[in-house]
């Protein structure tokens, strides 16, 4: 982005990071098996790190969305966000872990329509949801519960809207580089200007 401001603060390791910071690291290093670029930047504020974590932690275990869309939900933020780093890491997990089909995967990286309606839509109204700021049109919510989600499912978009905020901006103002575990599904945001 054009004159996007870079945080000067280092990145954190176990060793550098405050002690609150150091156990989600820890945590961290071992539900991965390593320490992603995204939480040593935002171990410089425990309480965000701590926050994240739970939050993704939440959405994760207690929403009513599948897996797979739990993926299509975090990469239509990441990409409505345009958070390179977000967008790649999630592909690879919607890849090996999720089982998101490869298709749906492309489809939303590339901008393209999505075949599956209800994967469409729940994308869709993702999207609507992070450009309205929350205020989405009575039609868009229509459109979204037509296809069988819930009022409580458009609770659960909150939620994952939350938890992307929180990395989407921090990978913004740290201008975090893609972990070598992620570099085969990469993604350049095209709407970007350099």
């Amino acid at each position: 982005m054009l004159s996007a401001y870079k945080l000067s603060l280092p990145a954190l390791t176990i060793e550098t990071a405050s002690p609150s910071a150091a156990a989600l690291l820890k945590g961290a290093q071992a539900n991965f098996g390593f320490i992603p670029n995204m939480f040593t930047h935002m171990a410089h504020a425990p309480g965000l790190l701590s926050t994240y974590f739970h939050g993704y932690e939440q959405f994760r275990a207690n929403s009513d969305f599948t897996a797979v869309e739990q993926e299509v939900v975090f990469l239509a933020i990441s990409i409505e966000n345009g958070c390179e780093y977000c967008v790649s890491a999630h592909s690879l997990v919607a890849d090996a872990m999720s089982k998101v089909p490869t298709e749906v995967t492309n489809a939303l990286r590339d901008g393209k329509p999505v075949a599956d309606a209800k994967l469409a839509a729940l994308a869709n109204f993702t999207r609507t949801m992070v450009v309205t700021r929350g205020l989405p049109a009575r039609a868009a919510v229509a459109q979204f519960l037509a296809v069988g989600y819930t009022e409580k499912h458009v609770l659960e978009v909150i939620l994952a809207i939350a938890v992307k905020t929180i990395s989407n901006y921090t990978n913004h103002l740290a201008h975090t580089p893609v972990d070598a575990a992620f570099a085969s599904r990469v993604w350049k945001d095209s709407r970007a200007t350099k």
